[in-house]
């Protein structure tokens, strides 16, 4: 990760409730909604060190948005910065201590991390808040993943049912899949994302890295190059396509063996 300090975006946040007139109230509303709309579209394109800070600017605007506490959460998590990730959470939960989001991101956080029984613990509170939506069956697979557990399985299901046609929850589940080295089953999530979106570049970029883990380079580099097409400044299919350009054997090697037993 870069520069970017979220314990020194907590001090030079101004939380405070201060006095504030009903124009002053208008023009807040209108720069936090146009912050988010920002926001939300750097995360769609997988920009998540900008989307982190963009979304603490809609904290400036609005220290009571629990989404964007929520995604400065996921961002966190999306970049590895687990400690980090989870010192956000409990900042965000001092604030709102019943939010499932948030509770269900503080669960992704402790799994990374190791903390499997209080991963656990978060993951089920957040159910008890009587928590809905797709993303919370997503954290509740990742810590289902995290121990080893079978149930995993369901909770992606479960997650696919409740938005089948969103192509971020195939997306975001292709991510955990990958991240807990299942690639066969994160390149059928991309897959599936991009039968819904298929003009979406960041998605065949998700796919060309399940495709190099799979050792399937001519496929990989077919899905880079697309991205490329779709989104000239993509910096991170330019990237992997020089990247596969220069695979050795062993590499190659590795994705055969991947392919057999990341089922």
């Amino acid at each position: 990760m870069a520069s970017t300090n979220p314990i020194s975006r907590f001090t030079n946040l101004e939380l405070g409730c201060q006095p504030v007139s009903h124009n002053q109230e208008v023009s807040q509303s209108s720069d936090e909604n146009l912050h988010l709309e920002e926001a939300s579209r750097l995360f769609d394109e997988g920009l998540f060190e900008p989307a982190l800070r963009s979304f603490a600017k809609v904290l400036e605007f609005n220290p009571q948005n629990t989404t964007a506490w929520t995604r400065q959460v996921q961002m966190l998590i999306e970049l590895g910065e687990f400690h980090e990730a989870k010192l956000w959470a409990d900042k965000a939960l001092e604030r709102f201590p019943r939010c499932p989001e948030l509770l269900a991101t503080k669960a992704v956080a402790l799994a990374r991390q190791g903390d499997l029984a209080a991963a656990l613990a978060f993951s089920d509170a957040c159910f008890e808040e009587r928590g809905q939506g797709a993303y919370l069956w997503l954290a509740r697979a990742d810590v289902m993943f995290a121990r080893k557990e079978k149930r995993a399985d369901y909770c992606f299901e479960k997650a696919v049912t409740l938005a089948p046609s969103d192509w971020r929850t195939h997306w975001q589940a292709s991510r955990v899949f990958f991240y807990y080295r299942k690639f066969t089953l994160a390149l059928k999530s991309a897959q599936a994302a991009l039968n819904i979106t298929p003009t979406n570049g960041i998605l065949w970029c998700q796919a060309g890295h399940c495709q190099v883990e799979l050792g399937m380079t001519a496929l990989a580099e077919s899905s880079f190059q697309h991205a490329l097409d779709l989104n000239p400044r993509c910096d991170e299919a330019r990237t992997a396509l020089t990247q596969i350009k220069s695979t050795n054997m062993f590499t190659k090697l590795r994705g055969y063996w991947n392919r057999f037993t990341s089922r």
